[in-house]
């Protein structure tokens, strides 16, 4: 029996390559999809895609209102937890593909996934690069104790740091924190230039023309610095096939986890 989906932010960047490759797909099919702008029409008409015959509603509530087996948001952070919680509430699983939510978001979204037996898997960047890049970091922190992390983006991204940064740093301080040579407290000049700390790591976000998505971590030692980076194209072809994977793992975990190497088996 085919995954029922409710994807909401289906005709955005990233949702309609995600819709199109749902089009494609054997074990996954879209119920309900979620645009204020193609609202009372077919994804498919949306879409120009004559294999996407859900139908588009306006808000995710009225879409939920159509029964799913995983919610999924692309959307914006300022309304993607309560999308969220309401698919929670309504006994779906969720994947959020949504940028800029904060540790406290995804602790009450973990509360509510316990009380509903549920699965909430959060993924910062769905391309497999990121998933290594995450997965190199982590082991090269065992090793060298001073990182720091720069977050790439297009000018008008508004959220600061990007969710991948934020999932980066928080799979950091899994392994620990980065050790600054100079506290920052003792910063002469303006502390801001150093960055936020973000769970035990320096963040950097850059926002100019010219990025898509990269994201950096630079580790330290005297005499030698290892960069691992990721840096991502224009298209959203690279995170398809990461979204199509999570759909498929997020209803075998009940609670939160957070990147897509946490369903994998990366050794």
């Amino acid at each position: 029996m085919a995954i029922r989906v409710c994807l909401a932010g289906a005709t955005g960047w990233a949702g309609s390559a995600l819709a199109h490759g749902i089009a494609h797909s054997d074990d996954i099919e879209l119920v309900a999809a979620v645009s204020r702008t193609h609202a009372g029409h077919t994804l498919g008409d949306a879409l120009s895609e004559p294999r996407l015959t859900c139908p588009v509603y306006s808000t995710a509530q009225e879409a939920l209102a159509r029964a799913c087996d995983v919610f999924f948001d692309f959307t914006r952070p300022e309304v993607a937890k309560e999308h969220c919680m309401a698919a929670l509430r309504a006994g779906s699983h969720v994947v959020i593909g949504t940028s800029g939510l904060t540790d406290a978001d995804y602790a009450e979204l973990e509360t509510v996934a316990h009380t509903h037996q549920r699965g909430v898997l959060a993924v910062g960047n769905f391309a497999i690069t990121v998933v290594l890049l995450q997965k190199f970091a982590e082991m090269a922190a065992k090793y060298i104790p001073q990182w720091e992390i720069i977050d790439y983006a297009h000018a008008d991204k508004r959220d600061a740091p990007s969710g991948t940064a934020r999932e980066l740093a928080a799979r950091l301080a899994q392994v620990g924190q980065s050790q600054l040579s100079v506290p920052l407290e003792d910063v002469q000049g303006s502390v801001e230039a150093r960055g936020m700390r973000l769970n035990g790591s320096q963040v950097h976000s850059i926002r100019l023309p010219g990025y898509t998505i990269s994201a950096e971590v630079i580790f330290g030692m005297p005499d030698q610095k290892l960069t691992i980076r990721h840096d991502a194209g224009s298209s959203a072809q690279p995170y398809v096939d990461g979204a199509l994977l999570a759909i498929r793992k997020v209803n075998s975990f009940v609670g939160l986890r957070r990147g897509l190497d946490s369903v994998l088996d990366l050794g």
